[in-house]
């Protein structure tokens, strides 16, 4: 990035966070895991398994919030372009990255002073945010988590490409009765730059498809916990959709490897 100029943009910013912070939770999580596998048990403590929780969330909701930043900001510049020009400058950009991490420190943070708490979850391999315990503290802490770190964000990126997809159906018809038959090449010339828009946008969606399909089982067993079934969950059932959650990191360096050269 600090090479390469073009790479120099505010949605590029914004992907690297993303990539800094998936780098993050790969990097304090899949180790961790790996050992208390090999041991069946959590071996690093209480204070270890509240960091390690800890981190997971951080690191976690901070790459949900980045994912809603880049649906915005596709949606801005592809259907407002001239209303989005230096709205995302790179100073903006900056600042709402620091606002991302707040937020998710913001959310992180609750478990250390008593609103719910970190604990091993599962087969005793990871810990996570206690959304066993049926208590009204612990059920406020779930639901207001799944609202405004998944629920919110997930609807935020919905609304960002349902308008997408009708503003380029809009370009695309506009070009077909006046660009092509009147032959302007100003018209051609922003045709083209909402096509290259487009095919960043189509890759980002590609990411949160799957990170919100990674994160989507993890979020149903935390809501059957909280609606007070969690007697019907397993160790099992419960690590499962945990691993294939902290797995979603591994989904980002290689789309944008595959599908951008620039990124590779």
């Amino acid at each position: 990035l600090c090479r390469s100029r073009s790479l120099q943009t505010p949605a590029n910013i914004l992907i690297i966070n993303l990539a800094i912070s998936d780098f993050l939770m790969s990097i304090t999580q899949s180790p961790v895991f790996f050992t208390n596998s090999l041991h069946k048990h959590w071996i690093f403590g209480e204070k270890g398994c509240e960091l390690y929780a800890f981190c997971g969330a951080l690191f976690g909701i901070t790459s949900m919030i980045t994912l809603m930043a880049i649906a915005l900001d596709r949606y801005f510049v592809i259907t407002k372009p001239l209303a989005s020009v230096g709205v995302t400058s790179m100073k903006k950009a900056l600042i709402i990255l620091v606002g991302v991490w707040l937020y998710s420190l913001a959310w992180s943070l609750p478990p250390f002073f008593g609103w719910s708490a970190y604990v091993p979850e599962g087969l005793l391999t990871s810990c996570s945010w206690d959304y066993m315990t049926f208590t009204p503290s612990v059920r406020a802490y779930t639901m207001l988590l799944f609202c405004f770190v998944f629920f919110i964000p997930l609807i935020a990126i919905i609304y960002s490409y349902v308008f997408i997809f009708e503003a380029i159906k809009k370009a695309n018809k506009s070009v077909q009765t006046f660009g092509c038959k009147h032959g302007n090449k100003e018209f051609q010339k922003q045709y083209q730059r909402m096509k290259n828009e487009w095919k960043m946008a189509k890759i980002a969606l590609i990411v949160i498809l799957l990170y919100v399909i990674s994160w989507s089982p993890y979020s149903v067993v935390a809501l059957v916990a909280f609606a007070g079934y969690s007697h019907v969950l397993t160790p099992f059932t419960n690590s499962i959709p945990a691993v294939i959650a902290k797995a979603s990191v591994i989904h980002n360096p290689i789309i944008y490897a595959i599908t951008h050269p620039k990124y590779r």
